[in-house]
């Protein structure tokens, strides 16, 4: 069968639209992710021997109709749409739905990402062009879709499928997670054929980057992460590590301009057995001189890892502060001490690893004075680069079930961006209204990045590696226009 994988187009004529960030939103700092979800379900299906087109808007800053011209001059044939989705961008996702339906009123689309999966009864009422909801991880379930449709099979032989059957929804058991990563072809082989490394932007990478899962699932029980708790679950399923290391050897001989490969798993670091073998493997093969990488690691990693991977090319690590009050931490699940995360600084600087810090603002029991003592650890922790975000109570989320109960939730999910589509916060609690949540971030970001201290550390940095001085302009060009604007923070 001939499928049309489509990340749809989102408010291009602001820039582009990172679908699949863990906050969806166009970014100050230019960030696009791959439709990393998407490419791995599209490569399977190409493996199985369906035909597979490929569309990304948002990287092409492909309007509506520039898009849809394109699905006409290509699609002819097509018995599958699937279509990507995420909260902020669902009604303008299935009204994309309807146009394709238009065009091809005898294929079938499918919509697929976090928002669906969480709101599946829901999303069908946005419109009556969806006609099936691939739910939580979708890569075989696509597969077999096709394979139902092709072979006009009754629909209910799809496991985690949602679909329209005589004017009712019918909804199908779930499907197991996928226990066989390494059956999954690479994602960079997919980025090769279809895609561009130049297109996307990671701003903590060297460019151009490309981004890549290890593993999927993860232990760690965050209320507010969407990823877990509603596509891959809380079990960390694992590529072999000689699976790894040969897409790794993929990448340096396929790609010669990419500098740095992102590993995208929500906590690469959870086994360390497992780190320390694909180190060592790194290592012994000499792809540590070859290329660098990144990873997401929780702070309960030790100096002798994060040793080791600095050896095998890992420049950066990226960990979830989000806060250091103890109580914050507990009353969102994290499972981290402000012990481990003080420990976490100091060790990473012993390694020599930089470090990309992530703070949240806005968690049950937030206050002016929590957010300011988190601020001034961030200003005293002197990381490479930070981010402070509002909390975005996702649905699917134990945050967003929080953030309901208490009538928190103030604004529809078309209010979780602004106009021109960067991040807007639609929760205010008793303390904290979501403009203040807004200014704060921002704030933060002035203070942390326009001090002298930050100015002359990238300078000197950038003196010996040029590759971060280049990253760093680069992010300054993109950054200048919030960090100049007038601080509106009333502390």
């Amino acid at each position: 069968m001939k499928i049309y994988f489509i990340n749809p187009p989102f408010k291009a004529e602001y820039g582009k639209f990172s679908r699949e960030s863990r906050s969806p939103c166009i970014g100050h700092s230019g960030v696009l992710y791959y439709p990393l979800w998407l490419i791995y379900a599209a490569a399977y299906a190409k493996k199985c021997g369906h035909e597979v087109l490929f569309l990304d808007a948002p990287a092409k800053l492909f309007d509506k109709e520039k898009s849809l011209s394109l699905i006409m001059q290509q699609g002819e044939g097509t018995g599958l749409f699937v279509i990507n989705t995420s909260t902020p961008s669902i009604y303008s996702d299935c009204e994309f739905c309807d146009e394709v339906k238009k065009l091809y009123p005898d294929a079938f689309t499918v919509l697929v990402g976090t928002h669906p999966t969480a709101t599946v009864d829901e999303t069908f009422t946005f419109s009556q062009s969806i006609d099936g909801i691939a739910r939580k991880e979708y890569d075989f379930i696509i597969k077999n879709l096709a394979d139902a449709l092709d072979s006009k099979d009754d629909l209910c032989v799809v496991k985690g499928l949602s679909y329209r059957k005589n004017g009712e929804i019918v909804h199908n058991a779930d499907a197991e997670h996928i226990e066989d990563l390494d059956e999954i072809p690479f994602a960079s082989e997919f980025i090769k054929e279809y895609l561009d490394v130049n297109d996307y932007v990671f701003p903590a990478s060297a460019l151009p980057e490309i981004q890549i899962f290890t593993g999927r699932g993860c232990p760690a029980r965050c209320n507010y992460c969407v990823y877990p708790q509603t596509l891959h679950g809380h079990r960390y399923r694992l590529r072999s590590v000689d699976n790894v290391i040969a897409e790794f050897e993929y990448i340096i001989r396929e790609f010669p301009q990419v500098k740095q490969v992102v590993i995208e798993d929500d906590t690469f670091t959870v086994n360390k057995k497992r780190t320390v073998e694909f180190c060592e493997k790194m290592i012994s093969s000499g792809m540590n001189k070859k290329i660098r990488w990144l990873c997401n690691a929780r702070v309960n990693l030790d100096l002798e890892t994060m040793k080791i991977m600095k050896k095998a090319g890992c420049k950066l690590i990226i960990p979830g502060i989000e806060s250091v009050d103890q109580t914050i931490l507990n009353n969102i699940r994290k499972g981290i001490t402000v012990e481990q995360i003080e420990n976490y600084i100091k060790n990473a600087k012993k390694a020599g690893l930089m470090i990309h810090a992530c703070y949240m603002v806005g968690n049950q029991g937030e206050t002016k004075e929590t957010m300011q003592r988190t601020l001034d650890a961030a200003m005293r922790f002197k990381t490479d680069t930070m981010q402070f975000f509002p909390l975005i109570p996702y649905p699917g989320t134990q945050a967003y079930e929080w953030a309901k109960e208490n009538g928190y939730i103030k604004q529809g999910y078309a209010h979780y961006l602004k106009e021109d589509g960067t991040l807007n916060c639609v929760i205010s609690t008793e303390e904290l209204s979501a403009e203040d949540l807004v200014a704060f971030c921002a704030h933060a970001r002035k203070k942390y990045y326009l001090r002298p201290w930050y100015i002359l550390h990238r300078i000197k940095r950038g003196l010996t590696d040029f590759e971060d001085l280049k990253r760093s302009l680069k992010a300054f060009s993109r950054l200048k226009n919030s960090l100049f604007k007038k601080d509106e923070y009333n502390g």
